[in-house]
């Protein structure tokens, strides 16, 4: 636990003290954040404030994680394990094509960066590399980083899908995760702190798993994961990196996280699932992320449906994805963020109460 609290505040304050060196960095370079044309005409002000925070997120959350092992092999423990280590990639794989598609906005001084083809093939790349990867490295005890099971609070056995079978399932949920992360990144803070609980959800299922381990002798209600603990670590600083990056990304924002960051935290949170064999559970746990996709699917579909029916396009949402809406009749920007939060903070604590519930039954 003392290790998990040190990675905690070394991503923290790493995330707190070095986001306003980046502001000041990209700031100078004009790396500013552009505008939608059809979007809230109140956003019009945020132009030209620094985008790409999202670098700052990713490397708090590697200072956590490294900080957190130098200290585990100064009392003589071994090093960073393949689960970690695949967590991270993944962040950072994502976070790489962001990063792509905000200099492209840049670049071109528009809002969209790379074409949807482009972008998609990026996640798909880095999320089948992963899901290879995940079905290597065996333990001692022969358990592997990912599992071929559908999982829900741990692996649901009857239900394999084999090697291929994860793989592409292991890019659906890495997909549509990021990317509903990304459409939830339209208002200060709102996709940083619903990440951050989600992260401390994921911190303390990962704890508990790390304490009720299967091997080296299998009893009831046991966890059957590998390298629990280092995913405690990443989880955890992940966590802390969302918080200190929140003190300088709340409305009003010095620093956006752009696609940067979104990619690599929904990619992150679909990571985390997968390694700890809560791949179903994740949809209670992103709850509010599931609502405003669910919201822009609607929207768009609504509308083509009507267009085909009738010949002129309908709306169920005055604008999607679903904050929007709620900013063009009327509501604060910070009222929205707020209770989205509390959205999601709920949907967290449902997603939680799932996973205790069976940690209590079979405990």
């Amino acid at each position: 636990m003392k290790t998990i609290l040190i990675a905690a505040v070394f991503a923290l304050m790493t995330s707190i003290l070095c986001t306003p060196m980046v502001v000041v960095y990209f700031r100078r370079r004009g790396f500013g954040q552009e505008i939608r044309i059809d979007g809230p005409q109140t956003h019009f002000v945020k132009r030209g404030t620094p985008t790409m925070g999202g670098v700052a997120i990713i490397g708090s959350t590697v200072v956590g994680y490294a900080v957190a092992h130098i200290i585990i092999a100064l009392r003589g423990g071994g090093g960073p394990n393949a689960s970690g280590l695949l967590l991270l990639f993944l962040m950072i794989g994502l976070g790489a094509v962001g990063f792509v598609d905000d200099m492209i906005k840049i670049r071109r001084q528009r809002s969209l960066g790379l074409r949807a083809r482009a972008k998609f093939l990026g996640q798909l790349i880095v999320s089948v590399a992963f899901g290879i990867m995940a079905l290597q490295y065996p333990n001692k005890f022969g358990i592997h980083p990912a599992s071929k099971h559908l999982s829900y609070v741990r692996d649901i056995g009857a239900i394999s899908i084999g090697a291929v079978g994860f793989v592409i399932l292991g890019y659906l949920i890495i997909s549509a995760t990021s990317n509903a992360v990304n459409l939830s990144d339209g208002l200060d803070g709102l996709a940083a702190g619903a990440a951050a609980m989600v992260f401390g959800a994921f911190t303390l299922i990962a704890f508990l798993q790390y304490r009720n381990p299967c091997e080296p002798t299998f009893h009831t209600g046991c966890y059957q994961v590998r390298d629990s603990l280092d995913t405690a670590l990443v989880a955890a600083s992940a966590l802390s990196a969302c918080f200190g990056f929140l003190w300088w990304n709340a409305p009003p924002a010095q620093i956006f996280m752009g696609d940067t960051g979104s990619l690599a935290l929904g990619g992150l949170m679909a990571g985390l699932a997968i390694i700890t064999r809560t791949e179903l559970l994740l949809v209670a746990l992103g709850g509010l992320f599931a609502a405003i996709t669910l919201s822009s699917i609607m929207q768009t579909g609504w509308f083509k449906i009507t267009r085909i029916r009738t010949g002129t396009g309908r709306r169920i949402f005055r604008m999607a994805p679903l904050h929007h809406h709620f900013e063009l009749a009327g509501w604060e920007q910070v009222t929205i963020i707020v209770r989205f939060w509390i959205m999601g903070g709920l949907a967290v604590a449902f997603g939680m109460g799932l996973f205790y519930a069976d940690f209590i039954t079979n405990g």
